[in-house]
């Protein structure tokens, strides 16, 4: 198991079980909360009054799960599709694509939010997930992979195409509530530019080194 995938394997089993311990003390500044408070009631949860948006939760929003569900399907996703991703481009790359990815979820989550004023706050690593997915299905197109439920093999590019239109259909119909659809949708949108943008500088480099 490469490291990166195996720290966030652990990080995020580690964070649930906090989860059960100090319940909304740990969610509370840590989830991913609409900017500002409009829509929100004015009063505390847990003791505790709602923050509304701080900047850290950008990022630590993205190691906060639902249920053992929740976690237990990103992290099969973050070990089935991660591992490989991580030996192709190494640890450091591969951990700051995973972040940026949670980080461009995050920000269409906010804007989402904002249009639509839902007053409640995101967690998951989802966003990651979906950008690990991505990646992994423009660097191994062609690689079979078997669908947990339904257990049906496809090349990884169908997979990939298959879960971004049902997110989309999912997201503007509304017809599952309380997942955030946009946020998945902007996962895999950060990652495909950060992909691109990698590819445009590798081919720059590659001219560079042709040159007389």
């Amino acid at each position: 198991m490469p490291p990166v995938t195996l720290a966030l394997l652990i990080s995020n089993v580690v964070v649930f079980l906090m989860q059960g311990v100090y319940g909304e003390g740990l969610l509370i500044p840590f989830a991913l909360w609409p900017i500002g408070n409009s829509g929100l009631e004015v009063g505390v949860m847990g003791g505790a009054e709602w923050p509304g948006f701080a900047p850290w939760q950008l990022v630590t929003y993205g190691f906060l799960h639902g249920s053992w569900g929740h976690l237990f399907f990103n992290m099969f996703a973050l070990w089935m599709f991660g591992a490989a991703l991580e030996q192709l481009w190494g640890s450091t790359r591969y951990a700051g694509f995973v972040l940026t990815g949670i980080i461009g979820a995050g920000i269409a989550q906010l804007i989402v939010a904002a249009v639509s004023g839902m007053p409640y706050p995101t967690v998951g690593a989802s966003g990651g997930v979906y950008a690990v997915l991505l990646g992994f299905g423009m660097m191994f197109p062609n690689r079979m992979v078997l669908l947990l439920i339904p257990p049906i093999p496809m090349k990884a590019k169908y997979l990939v195409i298959i879960f971004g239109l049902l997110e989309l259909f999912l997201g503007v119909t509304g017809t599952q509530q309380g997942v955030a659809h946009f946020a998945h949708l902007g996962g895999m949108v950060t990652g495909f530019f950060l992909i691109r943008k990698w590819q445009r500088d590798f081919a720059r480099r590659e001219d560079v080194e042709r040159l007389p």
